[in-house]
């Protein structure tokens, strides 16, 4: 994905002012010593920190939500799920397919009229 302007300035800004200095070629550091690179799972737990605190309901809060939002947001916007599965990096379109369960709009575009005549 292109790298907006706004990420590539705070990028920039942190690797010349807020990342600790190491002779780590990693680009993420722990921000307590050692200056480490970040364990797995770390992410996924500052973000699950964020959304709680922010009262934020989603149904997963961990770094995968990002991507989930992302092949989401492509899904309403008129991407295939072909598309969405290469941007991913899926193997398999199944994978790609949980994405498409979220949108309901465009499900309702395809479910047949209830035979009982209630919406």
């Amino acid at each position: 994905m292109p790298l907006p302007t706004d990420v590539g300035e705070a990028l920039a800004a942190y690797l010349s002012d807020g990342r600790p200095t190491s002779t780590s070629r990693i680009v993420f550091l722990r921000a307590v010593p050692p200056y480490t690179q970040l364990v797995d799972g770390t992410v996924s737990s500052i973000i699950c920190s964020v959304v709680t605190s922010a009262g934020i309901q989603v149904p997963s809060r961990g770094a995968h939500i990002f991507r989930h939002t992302l092949a989401t947001q492509m899904l309403r916007g008129g991407a295939t799920l072909r598309e969405i599965g290469q941007l991913m990096r899926h193997r398999d379109e199944d994978t790609t397919r949980i994405y498409a369960k979220v949108d309901l709009a465009r499900l309702r575009t395809l479910a047949m009229p209830w035979l009982g005549g209630a919406a």
